[in-house]
């Protein structure tokens, strides 16, 4: 989003007011994460309720689970992120301010070459941010709650076969889909992406750096030159639960000093079910960021994923076994 880093430079007010507006929030985000920590206890509860499923191509339902958290995986599915956002700064006199939004990411990786571990795969997961409600500073004090669609990101990695190693290397591409100024960059953009983790049959850690670079000159600001960095670190508990972290780090170089940075830490569960036939993974997670843009950025967030798993639609290797 570059809602921030677009009014950051021209938008100033009274300084030393966000540490205190932090506090505000913390109990907030210490409730949430009490009660996240709470959910974990009942993963014991349902080993009779789930039973013995099976998908005819990923596994039974912790597999699914696990498989869900590695960003090169086989598994076909419409990852969907609902996201409550809390955002503040030296501009903003009063609470922070909140808005709403849903992220629609289809996960599709495509086979390329070989069979089970030994498989290449081409990793396409297209980003639509879908905005409910955003709140965008007009001024001093003074701001507007729109919303719209962003700008579609989408990353493209060849995904070699690495053991427990997680390694994906290509590119990503921006789309200037944005339906107003304040929400996207109105420039097309590339650049370098890559993923890179470790996992075992208990845990899973790994970063995804994505950076973009402006193609072509933009009309309406700077070119594009911005990165992202996504890190999590995710522990496999009995009968498809989760515990952990997945949040993204952002940067913008164009924007002012105090404003390109945001750097949240997280917690999540996560319960992987069936709903009906389909696997479906239910997660929900809160994230305060540590460093956040001074004019306005957001300092907390919860996050509602819903991922259902999907039919892959090419199951065959395009270049052969």
């Amino acid at each position: 989003m570059t809602t921030t880093t677009r009014f950051a430079d021209a938008l100033r007010g009274p300084p030393g007011r966000k540490s205190r507006r932090r506090k505000d929030l913390l109990p907030l985000i210490g409730v949430i994460c009490g009660t996240l920590l709470l959910c974990t206890p009942l993963s014991a509860q349902d080993s009779k309720t789930e039973g013995e499923y099976e998908h005819p191509e990923h596994g039974n339902l912790a597999e699914i689970g696990a498989k869900l958290s590695n960003p090169v995986s086989d598994v076909w599915a419409l990852f969907t992120e609902f996201d409550l956002n809390f955002s503040d700064g030296d501009i903003n006199q009063g609470d922070a301010k909140v808005g709403g939004r849903m992220l629609f990411q289809p996960i599709l990786p495509l086979p390329l070459f070989g069979e089970g571990d030994q498989q290449w795969k081409l990793i396409t997961r297209p980003t639509v941010p879908i905005l409910f409600s955003q709140p965008v500073p007009k001024g001093f004090d003074d701001f507007s709650s729109i919303g719209g669609i962003g700008d579609i990101q989408l990353p493209m990695l060849v995904a070699p076969p690495a053991g427990n190693w997680t390694l994906g290397l290509g590119a990503t591409w921006l789309m200037p889909t944005a339906t107003r100024e304040a929400f996207g960059r109105s420039q097309w953009g590339a650049g370098p992406a890559l993923v890179l983790g470790y996992k075992t049959e208990k845990w899973l850690a790994g970063v995804f750096p994505q950076y973009t670079f402006g193609l072509g000159n933009s009309d309406k600001g700077p070119d594009a030159s911005y990165g992202s960095m996504l890190y999590w670190f995710i522990y496999n508990l009995p009968n498809a639960w989760q515990i952990g972290m997945n949040p993204t780090v952002t940067y913008d170089n164009n924007a002012a000093s105090g404003n390109q940075w945001n750097v949240p830490v997280g917690l999540f569960v996560s319960k992987t079910a069936k709903v009906g036939k389909v696997p479906v993974k239910f997660q929900l997670g809160v994230e305060y960021s540590v460093v956040s843009q001074d004019t306005f950025g957001q300092e907390a967030q919860i996050k509602l994923n819903i991922i259902p798993v999907i039919p892959s639609l090419i199951k065959n290797p395009i270049f052969g076994g």
